[in-house]
């Protein structure tokens, strides 16, 4: 059967799931994986399965969608029994009721009193198809369930247990101890379940104005996904998934508990022992001092999480206090509710400054808070520009000082904890070619045109670039080094295919991808630590490698519904840097997977080449002085 988008998104979630085995990972960095996996597949039903949801029920792709998705809540819940026992080496114990005190019950059935039962929602039974997406629910009945009980979301899932550390209990189970705080007529059964409803906006909004509107639709999406506890009454699932209008397949019935991000809290409150060690990075303090001097020596190239992303959010609070600096311009996606760039921002316009921001209020589950930040922005002086016809995904911030243009340019989202926990790619450059083209394409979407660029690139002209050249290494000397998220764009692939059967080297570092290539494109996944988010490509081009970085994917939304930015890296010592990190990655043996055509895949873990270490990278690959920073050399610090 054809490898579908949605089956290959899956076999991606299934290697994070994979990391919850790692031996050579502390218990609850293994732990935090189990909460990632639980979150991504939320998300899979929430969005990604929505065209097939929509287009393909009850075909056989969409079986084996369905068939993936159960058989890794099957193994989540093994891990998750797995985890009881190694957490209980630690000290933790996640407790039943029977196992608290007659002392603790009493507490804790105050808490539900006064914390829990207030705030929660108790509805009739005939009312299943306006529940909530995501919330935990309780059916209650004898016969037939005959009310629903939802936990409130501000509560947490798993609470501590007073005078006794690393005890907890689940919040679900001091509900099933208290049912009369909730309910007027004692029940004899109590069964979790929750659904998903799908999270997309049907129309494309063409301004802010459009947006409320849309989001407010968005609390009627269809429901895509039911899950019910092992032992939920058959009548009950029955009666529930009929009226929900999904088909058998549809329903998920797992061991408690349901919902397994939970275990995100117990990973927090952890000892610190039993998580990673601390991350030593360079904090590129010189650079944070004075951007633009070390900019004038040449592009500056950092590899977050590695080399902090603290210089980023530098330069744009130099840009915002600097009298010389008179303009900015910036791309904005997922802002999150503490940045320090969209702050800067705010303080620039304060001082006088012409600042816009492109803020991109359509980004998929951060819409709320891209609106209020849109709101920030306008009460302050910055302008925010329409929402032109795409997304805009590029990441792009430019500087006007003194007359010169400065910019910034990356693979990653101006957030804040994403700049700490993913892998992406920063250059600051004055390139004039550069700056222009970065210029060009504000002026264009403010003006409500299609950008029109010389050196970077947008839209199809990307997908067009890597076409050529691909086409271009089809010789037996050629080599070409992609990597993405995703790769499903079909012209692409074959593209990449036809290049490695005529004897050229493809290399292929992907997330997810559709492809059935030849046994010469090598394909693997890099899985870690840290997220591997960059978008880079690398190109022989007869022994003078080419390398360009940016925002997009190989997809063809990329190329036809999105504004992204492909921009080439020129700087000779900046180029050989990046290429090092490419090289790095291809002969990872510790967080690595072959990928193979028929869709099976081989972990490489245990080995000695480990990508993801900061030690190689401080020692021989971007020792101090950081590359292109000239006279700004840099001094190691310790992070967190």
């Amino acid at each position: 059967m054809e490898t579908t988008q949605e089956l290959a998104w899956l076999r991606f979630n299934r290697r994070v799931l994979d990391q919850t085995r790692r031996l050579d990972f502390p218990v609850l960095e293994r732990l935090r994986f189990l909460g990632i996996w639980a979150s991504n597949l939320d998300e899979f039903f929430a969005a990604r399965i929505s065209r097939m949801f929509l287009e393909g029920r009850g075909t056989e792709a969409y079986s084996a969608v369905l068939g993936e998705t159960h058989a890794q809540a099957e193994l989540a819940a093994r891990a998750y029994d797995a985890f009881l026992i190694d957490l209980g080496r630690l000290g933790i114990r996640i407790l039943s009721t029977a196992e608290l005190t007659l002392e603790e019950k009493r507490y804790f059935g105050a808490y539900l009193a006064e914390e829990v039962a207030p705030r929660t929602d108790v509805i009739r039974a005939e009312a299943v198809r306006d529940m909530r997406s995501q919330a935990l629910y309780f059916a209650s009945g004898s016969a037939a369930p005959t009310s629903l009980i939802r936990v409130p979301d501000g509560v947490p899932r798993v609470l501590a247990i007073p005078g006794r550390p690393g005890m907890y209990v689940r919040l679900g189970e001091l509900l099933r101890l208290r049912p009369d705080l909730f309910l007027s007529s004692k029940c004899t059964r109590f069964h979790e379940l929750r659904v998903i409803r799908m999270a997309g906006i049907n129309r494309i909004t063409l301004d802010w104005s459009d947006l409320p509107a849309a989001l407010e639709s968005r609390l009627d999406g269809r429901v895509s996904h039911l899950e019910i506890e092992r032992g939920f009454p058959p009548f009950w699932r029955e009666t529930i998934r009929l009226a929900l209008g999904l088909r058998d397949k549809e329903v998920m019935q797992v061991p408690p508990p349901l919902d397994l991000r939970f275990v995100t809290k117990i990973v927090d409150d952890g000892p610190p022992q039993a998580k990673f060690a601390p991350v030593a990075l360079h904090r590129a303090r010189r650079f944070m001092l004075a951007p633009f001097k070390c900019i004038d020596h040449g592009d500056v190239v950092l590899f977050h999480p590695y080399q902090s992303y603290e210089a980023v959010e530098s330069f744009a609070s130099t840009a915002a206090t600097d009298p010389a600096v008179t303009a900015i311009r910036a791309t904005l996606y997922r802002v999150g509710e503490d940045n320090i760039l969209a702050a800067s921002l705010i303080e620039a316009a304060r001082a006088g400054k012409d600042v816009a921001v492109l803020l991109e209020g359509r980004a998929r589950f951060d819409e709320l808070t891209n609106m209020e930040w849109a709101l920030r922005f306008r009460n302050s002086g910055v302008r925010v520009l329409r929402l032109p016809r795409k997304k805009a995904h590029a990441k792009l911030y430019w500087v006007l000082r003194g007359g010169t243009p400065y910019a910034h340019v990356g693979t990653g989202n101006y957030h804040p904890t994403n700049g700490r926990l993913y892998s992406d790619v920063s250059m600051f450059t004055r390139s004039a070619r550069l700056t222009a083209d970065a210029k060009r394409f504000f002026d264009s979407l403010e003006a409500g045109t299609e950008p029109e660029l010389e050196t970077m690139r947008t839209g199809a002209s990307i997908q067009q670039l890597v076409l050529e050249r691909l086409r271009a290494e089809c010789h037996p000397e050629g080599h070409a080094i992609l990597k993405f998220n995703h790769l499903t764009d079909p012209d692409i692939l074959a593209a990449a295919e036809a290049c490695g059967r005529s004897g050229a080297r493809v290399d292929l570092l992907i997330r997810t991808t559709l492809t059935e290539i030849s046994p010469a494109v090598h394909a693997r996944s890099i899985i870690g630590r840290f997220l591997e988010h960059a978008r880079v490509l690398a190109f022989r081009r007869d022994g003078d490698w080419e390398v360009w970085c940016g925002s997009f994917d190989a997809m063809p939304r990329s190329f036809e519904r999105r504004y992204e930015l492909m921009f080439p890296v020129e700087n000779p010592t900046t180029k050989d840097l990046i290429l090092r990190e490419l090289r790095a990655q291809l002969r990872d043996d510790v967080n690595s997977y072959e990928l193979r055509a028929d869709g099976t895949e081989t972990p490489h873990w245990g080995g000695t080449h480990d990508c993801q270490r900061l030690e190689p990278r401080q020692g021989t690959r971007t020792s101090a002085p950081l590359a292109g920073l000239g006279d700004c050399a840099d001094e190691r610090g310790v992070g967190p």
